[in-house]
């Protein structure tokens, strides 16, 4: 009986095995899920985007099967035996065998790529570069789900045999959700309400008040400055000061405005390209104005102005599009469908802007106090009365841009001159420059900026050559110690010329010794030739204006059509080898160009930001499941291309990408609401013994997010919790504590100066961000450098973390103010507040008898040392111990 069972038991297995193997070989082969990664694995690396062995190619499908330089085909659609794609996959002679002196691939693997070429060898895309489609919302069993986020959630997670977790306490959630939206705990006067009644009405009403509070764009503005590499310095070598944070408080704003994530990508992009721009808009091109600058002497402007379009290619590929891109640069991508023609097309987007690595960081936008705003104003006036719209509209752009000028490092041919400290022209006695290939519009005026020391000296502006026609000059009268701009008369002239000046000084016996320095030129049309008043006014207002000594912020803008810059192909990316010209463009294997827009920034960002782009949904619906979730649906935020992680729950990033465009119209606060109102975020995140081993990281969602502070979050928890937070909004970056000799800037004497008062307590955003020498504590906590884009942070667990919140004197001095303002006559109510400050919750007997226990053995071992104060000591160091607890750096 027992062998009878035995062979039933057998022959039921051998029925089950032969059913799943025929229903595999029964289904078609998926190309992108089983065929694209073995390709990846197994041969792009001989046969793809960097080599093209024997000049087969698996990158693209036109490549795979065009005919190889033996006359055959590698691939024959429905003829694996025809195919030397398959036939040298088993071949006996090692020479012949692929892949190549690498080992043989499985039997299973052959037989894979068989039968693919036998259905015909049917190409297919990654699913991350189809468009988004809206997804069926699975059905589930039970009453758990709230919404359609948990029914992915829960068929995903009953898929991967894993159970959903309970709920967390209302004290966790409340902590977790705020932490999430605002990035600081809860006020309590928000929090309250749910902890005394935690129903779902209370719940939803915190989580209103929490995404219309002032700093949820503090904390969401956080994250996009790693995306942005922004930083109050520029960098390289002298990483000297930049006046940028501007762009930081737009972010701030337009956070809190829920402002469309279309229109803040368009912004960032293109906003100078956008009829009438505003200020704001301007202030937002600066995403893409902290790029490094060089201001190093002796480097090749040219070589680092390259080096920030390259960056900024870059940068919007990984930041806004979710893909590497920079391999592109030298050839075509080794595993996504990216030519290298494609990176110089898109670099063709970015290669015509103004700015050319000088120290002035031009173009800048010019911020006018009250009383020049009121000078502005009254001249924009006198100028609609009495001239042009367009000589308006030019007038003001130049006074708010200072553009279009030419930067004076963009000169050459240098006699007695040379580009000093390769920044600007600086002219010695019988100097010569030339400015090559400038074109002339019968312009009459030339405004420029310079400085020198000299009574008298005369400089003109040749035509051609150095004893060319004289186009105008100036004569020095007075020394300029400081940078001054002025005016002089041109000979109306029209055509392209080279442009030499000359210079002259009998002041100068010296013959080493600079007689002047050049900033930039611009060449416009004179004052309208209006005799009144009025008129006399206007001009005052325009070159008090023009001089005024005004705050700046570097912005895009884009090149003149007469200093229009061309775009070249890149040899193996290297800049110097420039070949073929080539236009804008988009890679041909995404969605087509719009058809109305311009080829200019402002048309990318049309293309970019259109329902039928695959990626910007996606890349910003993934990177909010990371910040709410710790991890992305998507683990490589970086790459969701075909070498990124695979999706936990590509239904779900999908299902929230279609709606964010169709529904939700770009707003992400609607997007965040969905999340933290699903049951999913609201689960405990307690792991048992099951979760631990099916899902380690929580990728399926299955329990409560679990994740470290961010290095913000840790030091502002520790300045609301102590009752110390400067919740001052916007404005310069400020200097808390930090010990003397972190950094120093050896060129401009720069040093770390604490800030008064208590500008030292204000949130952590703020605080000044040197590259070169970043916040130390913050950098501690996994904090980016910011030198480029950086698209998540890798969360590390090191001694000096602890060291940081132990030791650091800007926790100490907190945790002093809050003893000394809490009282030490009870150090167990004392120990009581500070815990439920810093953890959110109330304390239970067994952790208090631990922490009094620690503050009874600190006493005594302070007073067996004589320390003064020791009860005060006993019960700062009990307070460090709280902050330093796993509850407290964590969100559980």
């Amino acid at each position: 009986m027992k062998k009878i069972l035995f062979l039933l038991s057998f022959l039921a297995v051998l029925a089950a095995s032969y059913f799943t193997i025929s229903c595999k070989t029964s289904q078609a082969v998926d190309f992108s899920a089983e065929v694209k990664p073995l390709i990846n694995k197994k041969c792009i690396a001989c046969h793809g985007g960097v080599k093209k062995q024997g000049g087969f190619s698996l990158l693209f499908e036109e490549e795979a099967k065009a005919k190889l330089k033996a006359g055959n085909y590698a691939i024959v659609p429905g003829k694996p035996e025809e195919s030397s794609f398959i036939t040298r996959l088993t071949s006996e002679d090692p020479e012949e065998r692929m892949p190549y002196k690498h080992e043989a691939l499985t039997e299973n693997e052959i037989d894979l790529l068989t039968r693919w070429v036998k259905e015909g060898a049917k190409w297919g895309e990654h699913w991350a570069y189809l468009p988004v489609e809206k997804q069926a919302v699975p059905t589930v069993k039970g009453d758990w789900a709230i919404n359609d986020i948990d029914r992915f959630v829960l068929a995903k997670a009953e898929e991967e045999g894993l159970k959903v977790s309970p709920k967390a306490s209302p004290e966790v959630l409340a902590r977790r959700l705020s932490l999430d939206l605002i990035g600081l705990p809860a006020p309590d006067s928000i929090k309250s309400e749910y902890l005394k009644n935690p129903t779902e009405k209370n719940y939803e009403k915190m989580v209103d008040k929490l995404l219309s509070m002032p700093q949820y764009g503090e904390k969401w503005a956080s994250m996009w400055l790693d995306l942005a590499r922004y930083a109050d310095t520029k960098g390289y070598e002298r990483d000297g000061p930049r006046s940028i944070w501007r762009y930081r408080d737009w972010l701030i704003n337009a956070f809190n405005a829920d402002m469309p994530y279309n229109q803040f990508i368009t912004e960032q992009l293109a906003g100078d390209l956008l009829p009438n721009p505003t200020e704001n808009q301007y202030l937002a091109t600066a995403f893409h104005r902290n790029t490094m600058t060089n201001d190093e002497g002796g480097t090749d402007n040219e070589e680092f102005r390259t080096a920030a379009v390259l960056d900024r290619v870059n940068t919007t590929w990984e930041t806004l599009l979710g893909t590497s891109y920079s391999c592109v640069q030298c050839h075509s991508h080794p595993y996504d469908p990216f030519k290298h023609d494609d990176y110089y097309k898109f670099m063709a987007f970015f290669n015509n802007t103004r700015d050319a690595d000088s120290n002035g960081d031009y173009p800048i936008f010019r911020h006018f106090n009250d009383s020049l705003q009121i000078k502005l104003s009254a001249l924009n006036g006198w100028l609609k009365t009495n001239t042009s719209p367009e000589k308006t509209t030019e007038v003001l752009h130049f006074l708010k841009t200072l553009q279009p000028a030419i930067n004076s490092l963009e000169t050459d041919s240098f006699i007695n001159s040379e580009l000093s400290d390769t920044k600007w022209l600086a002219m010695r006695n019988r100097g010569e420059a030339r400015l090559p290939g400038f074109v002339l519009k019968n312009e009459n005026s030339l405004i420029f900026r310079y400085r020198s020391g000299l009574k008298s000296g005369n400089l003109k502006f040749r035509l051609n050559y150095t004893k060319g026609e004289v186009l105008g000059q100036f004569n020095i009268t007075k020394p300029t110690q400081s940078w001054e701009i002025t005016e002089i008369p041109l000979k109306k002239v029209e055509g392209k010329y080279d442009i030499y000046l000359t210079f002259e000084s009998k002041e100068l016996t010296d013959p080493l010794k600079t007689g002047i320095v050049f900033d930039w030129f611009h060449f416009t049309e004179s004052w309208p030739n209006v005799a009144s008043k009025q008129s006399a006014e206007a001009k005052r207002n325009f070159w008090g204006l023009l001089n005024a000594n005004t705050e700046t912020t570097p912005i895009m803008l884009e090149n003149t059509e007469r200093m229009f810059r061309q775009t070249y192909f890149f040899e193996r990316g290297s800049w110097l080898a420039k070949s073929k010209k080539v236009s804008p463009d988009v890679p041909a294997s995404l969605n087509k160009f719009p058809a109305s827009a311009q080829k200019n920034r402002l048309g990318l960002a049309k293309w970019m930001t259109a329902n039928d782009n695959p990626l910007l949904s996606r890349t910003i619906i993934n990177r909010l499941f990371e910040q709410v979730w710790g991890v992305g649906i998507v683990e490589t935020l970086e790459d969701i291309g075909t070498q990124g992680a695979a999706p936990s729950n590509q239904a779900l990033l999908d299902y929230l990408s279609y709606k964010l465009m169709n529904e939700y119209k770009w707003s992400l606060k609607k997007v965040l609401k969905e999340m933290v109102m699903s049951a999913s975020y609201r689960q405990d995140s307690k792991i048992n013994a099951e979760q631990l081993e099916k899902d380690p990281s929580n990728r399926f969602m299955a329990r409560g997010p679990r994740v470290r502070l961010s290095a913000e979050q840790v030091r502002d928890q520790a300045l609301v919790a102590y009752g110390m937070l400067n919740a001052q909004m916007f404005g310069p970056p400020v200097m808390p504590y930090q010990p003397a000799g972190v950094w120093g800037s050896p060129y401009d004497g720069q040093k770390w100066k604490i800030s008064e008062g208590n500008q030292q307590y204000r949130r952590a955003i703020y605080t000044y961000w040197k590259r070169t020498s970043p916040y130390p504590s913050m950098t501690n906590f996994d904090a980016a450098g910011r030198e480029t884009c950086s698209s998540r942070r890798i969360i590390t667990n090191t001694p000096l973390q602890a060291l940081t919140t132990l030791n650091d004197s800007v926790y100490i001095d907190l945790f002093a103010k809050f003893v000394n303002k809490t009282g030490i006559a009870k150090p167990e109510i004392c120990i009581t507040k500070a815990y439920e400050l810093a953890s959110g919750r109330k304390i239970n007997e067994a952790k208090l008898k631990v922490l009094i226990k620690l503050y009874d053995e600190s006493l005594k071992s302070y007073k067996k040392k004589k320390t003064p104060e020791p009860e005060k000591k006993a019960l700062i160091l009990v307070t460090n111990a709280i902050l330093n607890l796993d509850e407290v750096l964590t969100k559980s």
